[in-house]
């Protein structure tokens, strides 16, 4: 577990461990931005935590689960439930951390689409009606979870990356969706490549952050 389990009460632990409380960095109703469910109203709840340690991440501030404060699932719920929200993204960090059952249990309740972005490098655990894999070369996807993937994403930083993703997409299940994203610090450099890659290799899609562009969560 990646919250620093010497500073919680045996009863806080159990629900940690349960998945009724959670680090909670942020929560917020915007419109997804990247990979196949993008334009589509969501509600983002990102969990502290992250021990995958990838140099580009643009959210290193989620890496630390002891920063942020442990809140009660079902307040997290309520607050997705306000929203009027039709899906949810669980988002990290890396989510796969916790123990995610309860959560889906209580969004599957409202009827409320359950989505999640993950690395993979953690056992799988909830109700997921979307799955979107994000490998890391840093800490490589449980083996199992490539065939539950119903999106691969892959993150392209350098000319390298393109090989890292054709090893990747060999792993996928035959219906997976395939995206290349540039990533954002080199998305004027890489981005060409992407297309050009894509031209000669159409079983690949192009992943943009439409939300950074668009100046939104």
């Amino acid at each position: 577990m990646s919250y620093k389990l010497h500073s919680l009460t045996s009863d806080n632990e159990q629900l940690l461990n349960e998945g009724k409380l959670l680090p909670l960095m942020e929560e917020f109703y915007t419109i997804q931005g990247e990979g196949f469910n993008t334009g589509k109203a969501s509600y983002f709840i990102r969990i502290g935590g992250c021990d995958v340690g990838c140099h580009w991440c643009d959210v290193k501030e989620s890496w630390d689960a002891s920063l942020h404060p442990l809140t009660p699932t079902e307040i997290i719920i309520e607050h997705v439930i306000e929203s009027k929200t039709p899906a949810v993204v669980v988002t990290g960090g890396e989510p796969l951390i916790y123990n995610l059952t309860y959560l889906t249990a209580l969004l599957k309740k409202q009827n409320i689409k359950t989505y999640i972005e993950t690395s993979g490098a953690y056992n799988l655990s909830g109700d997921w009606d979307w799955i979107c894999l994000s490998p890391k070369k840093t800490m490589l996807p449980k083996e199992e979870n490539y065939s539950a993937a119903n999106e691969l994403k892959i993150i392209v930083f350098n000319k390298h990356d393109f090989i890292w993703a054709e090893e990747q997409a060999n792993k996928i299940s035959k219906d997976c969706y395939l995206y290349l994203q540039p990533e954002w610090s080199k998305r004027n450099e890489i981005t060409p490549l992407i297309v050009e890659y894509v031209k000669q290799n159409p079983r690949w899609m192009i992943s943009l952050q439409t939300h950074k562009y668009i100046d939104i969560p």
